[in-house]
Protein backbone atom coordinates (compact mmCIF):
# COMPACT_ATOMS: atom_id res chain seq x y z
CA UNK A 1 0.00 0.00 0.00
CA UNK A 2 1.43 3.64 -0.77
CA UNK A 3 2.13 6.04 1.55
CA UNK A 4 0.22 9.33 0.97
CA UNK A 5 2.52 11.99 0.05
CA UNK A 6 1.92 14.05 2.58
CA UNK A 7 2.46 12.14 5.20
CA UNK A 8 5.64 10.73 3.65
CA UNK A 9 6.27 14.70 3.57
CA UNK A 10 5.87 14.70 6.84
CA UNK A 11 7.55 11.40 8.45
CA UNK A 12 10.59 13.10 6.31
CA UNK A 13 11.01 16.24 7.69
CA UNK A 14 9.41 15.58 11.25
CA UNK A 15 12.66 14.46 12.33
CA UNK A 16 14.46 17.89 11.41
CA UNK A 17 12.01 19.86 12.72
CA UNK A 18 13.38 20.59 16.96
CA UNK A 19 16.93 20.60 15.01
CA UNK A 20 16.08 23.56 12.73
CA UNK A 21 13.94 25.19 14.81
CA UNK A 22 17.12 25.17 17.42
CA UNK A 23 19.27 26.34 14.84
CA UNK A 24 17.12 29.25 13.75
CA UNK A 25 16.55 30.55 16.80
CA UNK A 26 19.94 30.76 17.71
CA UNK A 27 20.58 32.53 14.13
CA UNK A 28 17.50 34.89 15.05
CA UNK A 29 18.74 35.76 18.68
CA UNK A 30 22.66 36.42 17.12
CA UNK A 31 20.80 39.26 14.76
CA UNK A 32 19.38 40.39 17.27
CA UNK A 33 22.15 40.81 19.65
CA UNK A 34 24.39 42.51 16.63
CA UNK A 35 21.94 45.21 16.49
CA UNK A 36 21.10 45.42 20.01
CA UNK A 37 25.20 46.17 20.88
CA UNK A 38 24.79 48.60 17.39
CA UNK A 39 22.76 50.76 18.38
CA UNK A 40 23.55 51.00 22.37
CA UNK A 41 27.34 51.30 22.35
CA UNK A 42 28.20 51.40 17.94
CA UNK A 43 30.21 47.93 18.91
CA UNK A 44 29.89 45.68 15.90
CA UNK A 45 30.06 41.90 16.81
CA UNK A 46 29.50 40.02 13.63
CA UNK A 47 26.06 37.78 13.77
CA UNK A 48 28.24 35.07 12.79
CA UNK A 49 30.52 34.94 15.55
CA UNK A 50 27.82 35.27 17.85
CA UNK A 51 25.71 32.68 16.16
CA UNK A 52 28.30 30.31 16.86
CA UNK A 53 29.50 31.07 20.30
CA UNK A 54 26.03 31.02 21.35
CA UNK A 55 25.83 27.31 19.68
CA UNK A 56 28.89 25.88 21.19
CA UNK A 57 27.50 27.08 24.92
CA UNK A 58 24.46 25.35 23.85
CA UNK A 59 25.49 22.18 22.88
CA UNK A 60 25.09 20.38 26.01
CA UNK A 61 21.07 21.07 25.18
CA UNK A 62 22.08 20.37 21.54
CA UNK A 63 23.65 17.52 22.08
CA UNK A 64 20.27 15.59 22.42
CA UNK A 65 19.72 13.01 19.70
CA UNK A 66 16.09 14.68 19.36
CA UNK A 67 18.51 17.54 17.48
CA UNK A 68 20.88 15.91 15.64
CA UNK A 69 19.20 14.99 12.26
CA UNK A 70 17.82 18.76 12.17
CA UNK A 71 21.59 20.11 12.97
CA UNK A 72 23.06 17.46 10.27
CA UNK A 73 20.22 19.34 7.90
CA UNK A 74 20.83 22.58 8.50
CA UNK A 75 25.15 22.65 8.90
CA UNK A 76 24.96 20.53 5.12
CA UNK A 77 21.76 21.11 2.93
CA UNK A 78 20.88 25.24 4.19
CA UNK A 79 24.47 25.66 4.06
CA UNK A 80 24.69 24.31 0.93
CA UNK A 81 21.71 26.35 -0.35
CA UNK A 82 23.08 29.47 1.08
CA UNK A 83 26.56 29.13 -0.61
CA UNK A 84 25.13 28.69 -3.95
CA UNK A 85 22.90 31.73 -3.83
CA UNK A 86 26.30 33.95 -2.66
CA UNK A 87 26.73 33.52 -6.25
CA UNK A 88 23.93 36.46 -7.12
CA UNK A 89 27.36 38.57 -5.77
CA UNK A 90 29.43 38.22 -8.51
CA UNK A 91 29.35 40.24 -11.87
CA UNK A 92 31.95 38.97 -13.93
CA UNK A 93 32.72 42.12 -15.83
CA UNK A 94 33.72 44.22 -12.57
CA UNK A 95 36.38 40.95 -11.92
CA UNK A 96 37.65 41.40 -15.32
CA UNK A 97 38.14 44.86 -15.13
CA UNK A 98 40.39 44.35 -12.44
CA UNK A 99 43.33 43.76 -15.05
CA UNK A 100 45.30 40.72 -15.91
CA UNK A 101 48.44 41.40 -13.48
CA UNK A 102 45.64 42.27 -10.42
CA UNK A 103 44.11 38.88 -11.16
CA UNK A 104 47.36 37.16 -11.25
CA UNK A 105 48.91 38.59 -7.65
CA UNK A 106 45.78 37.66 -6.06
CA UNK A 107 45.32 33.70 -7.53
CA UNK A 108 48.96 33.34 -6.92
CA UNK A 109 48.59 34.21 -3.23
CA UNK A 110 45.51 32.56 -2.86
CA UNK A 111 47.46 29.53 -4.08
CA UNK A 112 50.24 30.24 -1.90
CA UNK A 113 47.89 30.55 1.37
CA UNK A 114 46.08 27.13 0.64
CA UNK A 115 49.75 24.97 0.13
CA UNK A 116 50.90 26.69 3.01
CA UNK A 117 47.89 25.89 5.26
CA UNK A 118 48.69 22.20 4.39
CA UNK A 119 51.92 22.35 5.01
CA UNK A 120 51.94 24.24 8.16
CA UNK A 121 49.60 21.84 9.38
CA UNK A 122 52.33 19.52 8.72
CA UNK A 123 54.80 21.20 10.72
CA UNK A 124 53.35 21.38 13.66
CA UNK A 125 51.80 17.78 13.62
CA UNK A 126 48.03 19.02 12.64
CA UNK A 127 46.13 17.09 9.54
CA UNK A 128 45.83 17.59 6.13
CA UNK A 129 42.43 18.24 5.86
CA UNK A 130 42.99 21.11 9.16
CA UNK A 131 45.28 23.02 7.08
CA UNK A 132 43.83 22.61 3.92
CA UNK A 133 40.29 24.04 5.65
CA UNK A 134 42.52 26.87 7.40
CA UNK A 135 43.93 27.72 4.19
CA UNK A 136 41.31 27.50 2.16
CA UNK A 137 39.48 29.54 4.62
CA UNK A 138 42.05 32.13 4.27
CA UNK A 139 42.46 32.27 1.36
CA UNK A 140 38.97 32.80 0.11
CA UNK A 141 36.43 34.20 2.15
CA UNK A 142 36.59 32.88 5.65
CA UNK A 143 33.53 31.71 7.63
CA UNK A 144 31.67 30.63 4.11
CA UNK A 145 35.00 29.04 2.48
CA UNK A 146 35.45 26.95 5.90
CA UNK A 147 31.50 25.62 5.66
CA UNK A 148 32.50 24.89 1.62
CA UNK A 149 35.28 23.33 2.32
CA UNK A 150 34.06 20.81 5.39
CA UNK A 151 31.69 19.30 2.68
CA UNK A 152 34.05 17.76 0.61
CA UNK A 153 36.80 16.55 3.44
CA UNK A 154 36.07 12.91 4.05
CA UNK A 155 34.21 11.65 7.07
CA UNK A 156 37.18 10.29 9.12
CA UNK A 157 38.78 13.22 9.06
CA UNK A 158 35.88 15.71 9.38
CA UNK A 159 36.07 17.75 12.55
CA UNK A 160 33.38 20.22 13.47
CA UNK A 161 35.92 21.72 16.42
CA UNK A 162 38.18 22.31 13.29
CA UNK A 163 35.71 24.04 11.20
CA UNK A 164 34.18 25.94 14.09
CA UNK A 165 37.89 26.94 15.33
CA UNK A 166 38.68 28.05 11.61
CA UNK A 167 35.58 30.42 11.72
CA UNK A 168 36.11 31.84 14.65
CA UNK A 169 39.38 32.48 13.86
CA UNK A 170 38.87 34.52 10.29
CA UNK A 171 36.82 36.93 12.27
CA UNK A 172 38.81 37.77 14.97
CA UNK A 173 42.12 37.69 12.47
CA UNK A 174 39.75 39.71 9.60
CA UNK A 175 38.84 42.19 11.97
CA UNK A 176 42.36 42.69 13.01
CA UNK A 177 43.19 43.34 9.94
CA UNK A 178 40.78 45.84 9.03
CA UNK A 179 42.14 48.00 11.65
CA UNK A 180 45.78 47.94 11.00
CA UNK A 181 46.09 47.58 7.34
CA UNK A 182 44.93 50.67 6.36
CA UNK A 183 47.48 52.32 8.63
CA UNK A 184 50.15 49.88 7.75
CA UNK A 185 49.10 50.97 3.66
CA UNK A 186 49.42 54.56 4.18
CA UNK A 187 52.43 54.15 5.72
CA UNK A 188 53.87 51.87 3.17
CA UNK A 189 52.98 54.67 0.58
CA UNK A 190 50.41 52.36 -1.36
CA UNK A 191 48.37 55.01 -3.62
CA UNK A 192 44.75 54.16 -3.83
CA UNK A 193 44.55 51.27 -6.49
CA UNK A 194 47.25 49.50 -4.81
CA UNK A 195 45.59 49.62 -1.34
CA UNK A 196 42.21 48.15 -2.59
CA UNK A 197 44.20 45.72 -4.08
CA UNK A 198 46.62 44.68 -0.58
CA UNK A 199 42.97 45.26 1.32
CA UNK A 200 40.68 43.37 -0.90
CA UNK A 201 43.15 40.45 -1.90
CA UNK A 202 44.38 39.78 1.89
CA UNK A 203 41.92 40.31 4.39
CA UNK A 204 39.45 37.07 5.12
CA UNK A 205 36.08 38.41 5.42
CA UNK A 206 33.85 40.45 2.78
CA UNK A 207 32.16 42.87 5.56
CA UNK A 208 36.08 43.36 6.85
CA UNK A 209 37.24 44.24 3.66
CA UNK A 210 34.22 47.17 3.17
CA UNK A 211 35.75 48.55 6.76
CA UNK A 212 39.28 48.49 6.07
CA UNK A 213 38.43 50.17 2.58
CA UNK A 214 35.64 52.61 3.91
CA UNK A 215 38.95 53.73 6.31
CA UNK A 216 40.78 55.24 3.14
CA UNK A 217 38.19 55.93 1.00
CA UNK A 218 34.85 55.16 -0.84
CA UNK A 219 37.04 54.71 -4.02
CA UNK A 220 39.10 52.12 -2.21
CA UNK A 221 36.30 50.22 -0.92
CA UNK A 222 34.75 49.37 -4.04
CA UNK A 223 37.89 48.23 -5.43
CA UNK A 224 39.08 46.11 -2.33
CA UNK A 225 35.45 44.73 -2.49
CA UNK A 226 35.51 43.92 -6.32
CA UNK A 227 39.01 41.92 -5.75
CA UNK A 228 37.66 40.47 -2.33
CA UNK A 229 34.68 39.24 -4.76
CA UNK A 230 37.25 37.53 -7.43
CA UNK A 231 38.28 35.55 -4.35
CA UNK A 232 34.65 34.28 -3.79
CA UNK A 233 34.36 33.83 -7.42
CA UNK A 234 37.18 31.22 -7.34
CA UNK A 235 35.43 29.02 -4.65
CA UNK A 236 34.62 26.03 -7.14
CA UNK A 237 37.91 25.61 -7.82
CA UNK A 238 39.75 26.10 -4.74
CA UNK A 239 37.25 23.25 -3.38
CA UNK A 240 37.59 20.83 -5.85
CA UNK A 241 40.90 20.84 -5.84
CA UNK A 242 40.95 20.54 -1.98
CA UNK A 243 38.74 17.53 -1.93
CA UNK A 244 40.63 15.94 -4.84
CA UNK A 245 43.79 16.46 -2.50
CA UNK A 246 42.48 15.05 0.48
CA UNK A 247 40.70 12.06 -1.05
CA UNK A 248 44.35 11.10 -2.43
CA UNK A 249 46.29 11.10 0.53
CA UNK A 250 44.09 8.66 1.81
CA UNK A 251 46.29 5.11 1.59
CA UNK A 252 42.92 3.27 2.04
CA UNK A 253 41.24 4.29 -1.38
CA UNK A 254 41.95 3.10 -4.64
CA UNK A 255 44.28 4.88 -7.46
CA UNK A 256 41.29 6.69 -8.34
CA UNK A 257 39.28 7.70 -5.29
CA UNK A 258 35.83 9.25 -6.01
CA UNK A 259 35.51 13.38 -4.94
CA UNK A 260 32.61 14.68 -3.71
CA UNK A 261 31.05 16.45 -6.31
CA UNK A 262 30.43 19.87 -4.65
CA UNK A 263 26.77 20.34 -6.77
CA UNK A 264 26.31 23.58 -4.78
CA UNK A 265 29.31 25.41 -5.90
CA UNK A 266 28.24 24.65 -9.41
CA UNK A 267 25.24 26.27 -8.68
CA UNK A 268 26.82 29.23 -7.48
CA UNK A 269 28.63 29.56 -10.52
CA UNK A 270 25.77 29.22 -12.52
CA UNK A 271 24.29 31.62 -10.38
CA UNK A 272 27.39 33.80 -11.01
CA UNK A 273 27.06 34.08 -14.90
CA UNK A 274 23.11 34.50 -14.59
CA UNK A 275 24.06 37.49 -12.77
CA UNK A 276 26.64 39.02 -14.88
CA UNK A 277 24.32 39.31 -17.45
CA UNK A 278 21.63 40.83 -16.04
CA UNK A 279 18.97 37.92 -15.77
CA UNK A 280 17.90 37.78 -12.35
CA UNK A 281 15.86 40.48 -11.56
CA UNK A 282 17.24 43.18 -9.01
CA UNK A 283 13.97 42.65 -6.56
CA UNK A 284 14.88 38.75 -6.76
CA UNK A 285 18.36 39.35 -6.71
CA UNK A 286 18.06 41.01 -3.13
CA UNK A 287 15.57 38.28 -1.93
CA UNK A 288 17.68 35.56 -2.64
CA UNK A 289 20.57 37.06 -1.21
CA UNK A 290 18.88 37.49 1.96
CA UNK A 291 17.66 33.81 2.31
CA UNK A 292 21.73 33.23 1.93
CA UNK A 293 22.59 35.74 4.67
CA UNK A 294 20.36 33.61 6.92
CA UNK A 295 21.10 30.44 5.55
CA UNK A 296 24.60 30.62 6.32
CA UNK A 297 23.72 32.04 9.77
CA UNK A 298 21.27 29.35 10.59
CA UNK A 299 24.27 26.92 9.30
CA UNK A 300 27.07 28.69 11.66
CA UNK A 301 24.34 27.85 14.85
CA UNK A 302 24.37 24.37 14.08
CA UNK A 303 28.03 24.23 13.85
CA UNK A 304 28.31 25.88 17.38
CA UNK A 305 25.36 23.67 18.70
CA UNK A 306 27.27 20.63 17.32
CA UNK A 307 30.98 21.88 18.65
CA UNK A 308 31.31 21.42 22.15
CA UNK A 309 33.76 23.98 24.13
CA UNK A 310 36.11 20.19 25.65
CA UNK A 311 36.49 20.07 21.83
CA UNK A 312 37.79 23.11 21.38
CA UNK A 313 40.28 23.23 24.18
CA UNK A 314 41.79 20.58 22.72
CA UNK A 315 42.64 21.57 20.03
CA UNK A 316 46.03 23.67 21.53
CA UNK A 317 48.35 26.47 20.26
CA UNK A 318 49.39 24.97 17.10
CA UNK A 319 45.82 25.43 15.54
CA UNK A 320 46.56 29.29 16.57
CA UNK A 321 49.91 28.99 15.28
CA UNK A 322 48.51 27.82 11.60
CA UNK A 323 46.32 30.46 11.28
CA UNK A 324 48.25 33.16 12.84
CA UNK A 325 51.24 32.01 9.67
CA UNK A 326 48.72 31.69 6.80
CA UNK A 327 47.35 35.44 8.34
CA UNK A 328 50.48 36.33 7.20
CA UNK A 329 51.25 34.42 4.12
CA UNK A 330 48.10 36.03 2.38
CA UNK A 331 49.16 39.12 3.56
CA UNK A 332 52.88 39.29 1.80
CA UNK A 333 52.04 37.39 -0.94
CA UNK A 334 50.05 40.04 -1.69
CA UNK A 335 51.55 42.93 -0.70
CA UNK A 336 54.97 42.01 -1.84
CA UNK A 337 54.14 42.34 -5.83
CA UNK A 338 52.40 45.50 -5.21
CA UNK A 339 55.76 46.92 -4.02
CA UNK A 340 57.50 45.31 -6.47
CA UNK A 341 55.41 46.67 -9.60
CA UNK A 342 55.21 49.72 -7.92
CA UNK A 343 58.99 50.36 -7.93
CA UNK A 344 59.76 48.68 -11.89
Amino acid sequence: MKTHPVRHFLSVIRPLGLGVVLSGVVALMSVLIEQFLWSAWGKLVPAAVLALVMGIFLNGVASRPVFTKGLDFSAKKILQLAIALLGLRIVLDDILGLGFQTLLIVTMAMLLTVLSGIALARLWGRSDAYGALAGGATAICGASAALAISTVIPEKERSDADTAFVVLSCNLLATIAMMAYPPLALGLGLDARETGIFLGGSIHDVAQVVGAGMAVSTGVAGLATIVKIYRVFLLLPVVMLIGGFLRHQQPSQSLKPQVPVPYFAFAFLVLAVLNSFGIVPEPLRIFLLDISRWGLLLAIAALGLKTSISALAALGLRHVLVMLCLMAVIGLAVLLPILAFSQA
